[in-house]
This record gives structure tokens, C-alpha cells and sequence, in this order.
């Protein structure tokens, strides 16, 4: 006798979390009658913070429900910009982010990160601050624990600093967060940090920003047009 089926049908946003042979075409997977179908969904690879809305034969359901045998099953990507239960977003972001994590510093989103940073102490972060935690592992999605993730699309740090701000929405606030370790900036006086300046930023500079939390001093370098370069598109992405 036949084994019962399910039919998902991914959309196209998702197919590539999906093993290559169910890339192309709806997938039918064997029904036990027991799993639910987040566990189902979650068992072909993507990970439910990934998933908007399920519809089984027509009807929405969530991710507990149990379809019978046989059922076609929807399965729609998140909406953006993606709501979170706290507002202003906030974030955290696993150790291969951090060039992401400083250009998010950089157009003002509260953005947490360490280099050294396991797993399970990401996920424990996320949860007791309300933050979404930004990653590039869809294992670590999977954690049962984890109230808000993201899975980060793109390889270079530009276009995963666009596909955050497309996503979540989060409101800019250019050159007001430490790059190095997220703290607030706030404008010092030249005289007030004179003696930590070399001999050429004093002669060529006025403007300067102090971190609140770590003290770092800040000035705009011979780096500012590329960094300048990356808040103008930032905002012309937001609007």
C-alpha cells in the first residue's frame, strides 16, 4: 500500500534553502500523520523564521498544524518590511557578520556583536534583550529557543546591509553609534581631546564624536566619502 503524501509548494524566495532536487518543482514528502507541519517544513531546510504565511488546501494554519494525507500545502515567504514585537528593531549578529554589523553601526541601528560569540550565547542575547538575531546558518535558526532571527541573503557587506533594511525597516540615525562596539557618539570639544590626536588630525580637523561607552574618538578621516557613500544608500534604500 501506498505511503501518504504531502505537497509543498515553496515560494521562490525559499527554494534555495531546499535540497537541490526539490528546487525546480513542488515537493511531495511522505506523511507520518504526526509531525506538524513547521516540523516538516523546517525538516526540508528552511527555517521557520523564513516562512509567512502556511495555507494547507486554501486554509491558513500555523506552524502546530497537523495536515492530513494528501494535503497541498503553501508555503509563503516573509512579508517586508517584516514587523518585530518591539519597536525600534533591534539586533544581534553571529561572528561572520562583522562587517555587517559595523556599517549597520554606521547608519545608526542598534546592532550587537562579538567575534567570539557561540551559538548558544547568540541565542541567549537575542532573547533577553529583544533582539533578532542576524545570521547566515540556518541551523542556528532552527534552534527551538530563538524568539527572532533572519537569515542574511548576499556575500559581500553591502548587499547584506540591503537586504537588512529591506527586511526590517529599521529607522537610520547615521554617525550616532560606535562602529567598534555600538555605544553612543556624542560631539566633544577639540581641547577636550587634543591630547590623544596625532600631530596631523589636530592640524586638520575640528569635529570630533567620542564614543559614550568605550571612549573611542572619532573625526571625519580620510575615510569619510566611501563611509559617507554607504549612509547615502542606506537612506535612499529607506526612503
Amino acid at each position: 500500500m501506498d505511503q501518504p503524501t504531502l505537497h509543498l509548494g515553496f515560494a521562490a524566495e525559499l527554494r534555495f534553502f531546499l535540497p537541490r532536487r526539490y528546487r525546480c518543482a513542488p515537493v511531495a514528502v511522505p506523511h507520518d500523520g504526526t509531525s506538524s507541519l513547521g516540523h516538516v517544513v523546517e525538516s526540508l531546510g528552511v527555517p521557520l523564521t523564513e516562512v509567512g504565511a502556511l495555507r494547507v488546501d486554501g486554509r491558513t494554519v500555523p506552524p502546530s498544524h497537523r495536515p492530513g494525507p494528501g494535503s497541498t500545502v503553501e508555503v509563503a515567504g516573509v512579508r517586508r518590511p517584516q514587523g518585530v514585537p518591539w519597536s525600534p528593531p533591534r539586533f544581534v549578529l553571529d561572528v561572520h557578520l562583522g562587517a555587517l554589523a559595523r556599517r549597520m553601526r554606521l547608519v545608526g541601528v542598534d546592532s550587537a556583536y562579538r567575534n567570539d560569540a557561540d551559538d548558544d550565547e547568540l541565542v541567549v542575547q537575542a532573547n533577553a534583550e529583544h533582539r533578532v538575531l542576524l545570521t547566515q546558518d540556518r541551523g542556528l535558526l532552527r534552534r527551538r529557543r530563538l524568539r527572532a532571527g533572519g537569515f542574511v541573503r548576499g556575500a559581500h557587506p553591502d548587499e547584506q546591509l540591503a537586504d537588512v533594511l529591506d527586511r526590517f525597516a529599521p529607522p537610520l540615525a547615521p554617525w550616532t553609534r560606535c562602529t567598534a562596539c555600538n555605544g553612543e557618539l556624542a560631539e566633544v570639544r577639540k581641547a577636550d581631546v587634543e591630547p590623544e590626536l596625532l600631530p596631523g588630525t589636530r592640524a586638520t580637523y575640528d569635529s570630533f564624536v567620542r564614543c559614550r561607552a568605550c571612549g573611542r574618538v572619532y573625526w571625519p578621516g580620510a575615510h569619510h566619502r566611501r563611509l559617507a557613500a554607504i549612509v547615502a544608500a542606506a537612506e535612499r534604500r529607506t526612503g
